[in-house]
């Protein structure tokens, strides 16, 4: 963990919005990790920050068994910055008074600032919104605090002890619709921590080429490459701590999209000269979803299916201990219960819920990293544009594209549709501006007419949608003349289509795949 110099520590009390606490003070270029509120004295000593945010949380500092950290907070001497729960659970701790608030305040509040107090260096004179969700208030101060800014309906909204190098806000600096919320926070990491912002890409790649040695010695890896971000990421980072004692295995399971195996092939085989295996597996594939059209199941039968060829292939290299994954650091928060500490990461992860009897370890160079700093590793890394922008596609790819029975013909007919969309929204500039863009085949038979003749053939869904992190999903607004373009393209290229449908629907309550 160590080689990352000045390190802030956030201690998560259970908000929705912990991660963007660390995502703000990562932009600052000072690295942070979030841990479990109740991280033991052993771990805080050995990460050595250089100060502690304490994030928001549910309850209330008051109720039993409510959520509390270690003395040594309090005690290390380094600045401790306390957001809605942290700044009540502070002055609890510090000997001040918290209780439950007769109004909840909920939304954007007006803040006064009385005082700068280094905290808000140079925002003394704008007030502004912020962004307050919280249903108690600081009724006293504990000695030595003072008050630095108010709201309407909180005469505490900031607060702080200058000798301890406590501070706390009663609203949340790391949304978006806080006024001002970045300079806050870089003001307390950068000026009161006295955080030098050195941590930046070329450093982390220093850093984990060091860690990637050290971990595998003279041994040898192997990395499941799908062809997407974290996949790619990963083997180039690791083709750079070791070289050859890499080892990638492509599978080509026939779901791909056109041209996807040749790219990779291009990319890692012959630009970076990796030690590249390409499983050719399309018929085992095809064969297993025979005739199974539910959605769930053919999930099941092609995560199933790669696992036993990975596992076929990893055997026959003799002498292989260890397994590199794109485990990314919100799968580990994700999978650290605040209520109590159990790691245990989602399971679908790349290669995902590999057998426990295969005795490799893993080795996952990414788990410090957000997915956008992914991207700006791969660019680091000299990974290809269209690799480190690629849109997130899914694991079983267009075995779920194509609703209904999948075989070879529907697979076909498929890949070139998807192919027209793709290259129309490349050449109209609206592919930058989707988070997602994506063909269906529907199973549903239309008359259609071509020429004189009169046709039966299947129905195309184009999908595309915008969205900040997939959680929820707005359908793109494309131009209706890309629209009729890719429409009759489709149409006229694709032998098995003759009707082409705009998916307008939004996340929630519909999801971005179809299946």
């Amino acid at each position: 963990m160590h080689g990352h110099g000045d390190k802030i520590l956030i201690l998560d009390f259970g908000s929705q919005t912990t991660q963007l606490i660390a995502r703000r003070i990562r932009e600052q270029r000072v690295y942070c990790e979030i841990h479990p509120f109740d991280v033991d004295d052993e771990r805080i000593r050995a990460f050595e920050p250089k100060g502690f945010i304490l994030s928001g949380g549910p309850t209330g500092v008051y109720v039993q068994d409510a959520p509390n950290c270690s003395d040594l907070v309090f005690d290390l001497g380094v600045p401790v910055l306390g957001i809605c729960y942290g700044q009540q659970l502070m002055v609890q701790r510090l000997g001040g008074k918290v209780q439950a608030a007769e109004h909840r305040e909920y939304g954007r509040a007006k803040l006064e600032i009385i005082d700068e107090g280094r905290i808000f260096a140079g925002l003394r004179h704008e007030p502004g919104d912020v962004w307050m969700s919280h249903g108690d208030r600081v009724e006293k101060l504990p000695e030595g605090f003072q008050v630095l800014a108010t709201s309407s309906n909180s005469p505490f909204a900031a607060v702080a002890d200058p000798e301890r190098a406590c501070y706390g806000v009663q609203f949340h600096p790391e949304v978006a619709h806080t006024f001002h919320g970045e300079e806050i926070l870089a003001n307390f990491v950068l000026d009161i921590c006295a955080c030098k912002p050195g941590w930046t890409m070329a450093s982390f790649v220093d850093h984990s080429v060091k860690a990637i040695q050290k971990q595998v010695g003279d041994e040898r890896v192997i990395c499941g490459l799908s062809g997407g971000v974290d996949s790619s990421v990963v083997a180039a980072l690791l083709h750079r701590a070791i070289g050859k004692q890499l080892h990638c295995i492509f599978v080509d399971n026939g779901l791909l999209r056109l041209g996807e195996r040749e790219s990779v092939e291009e990319v890692f085989g012959r630009h970076f000269g990796m030690d590249l295996l390409v499983v050719e597996a399309r018929d085992r594939f095809l064969q297993a979803l025979d005739g199974v059209a539910e959605p769930e199941r053919k999930r099941k039968i092609i995560g199933e299916t790669f696992i036993r060829i990975f596992e076929e292939e990893a055997k026959r290299m003799k002498g292989v201990r260890f397994l590199a994954q794109g485990t990314l650091y919100p799968d580990v928060i994700e999978s650290v219960n605040v209520r109590g500490p159990s790691a245990v990461i989602k399971s679908h992860h790349n290669v995902g819920g590999l057998p426990e009897r295969m005795d490799l370890v893993l080795v996952e160079p990414l788990r410090e990293l957000f997915k956008d700093e992914v991207r700006v590793l791969g660019e680091a890394l000299g990974l290809p544009a269209d690799v480190v922008g690629r849109q997130p596609f899914p694991g079983p790819g267009l075995g779920i594209r194509v609703i209904g029975p999948v075989c070879f013909d529907r697979l076909e007919v498929l890949r070139k549709a998807d192919f027209i969309f793709q290259e129309e929204l490349k050449s109209s500039g609206c592919l930058e501006q989707t988070w997602q863009a994506f063909t269906v085949l529907l199973p549903v038979r239309s008359v259609g007419v071509m020429g004189d003749e009169r046709t039966y053939d299947e129905t195309a869904v184009i999908r595309a949608v915008t969205s900040v992190d997939g959680m929820t999903a707005d359908w793109a607004r494309l131009p209706a003349e890309v629209l009729a373009t890719v429409s009759n393209r489709i149409i006229n290229e694709v032998p098995g289509i003759n009707r082409v449908l705009y998916d307008i629907s939004s996340k929630p309550p519909a999801t971005i795949e179809w299946e």
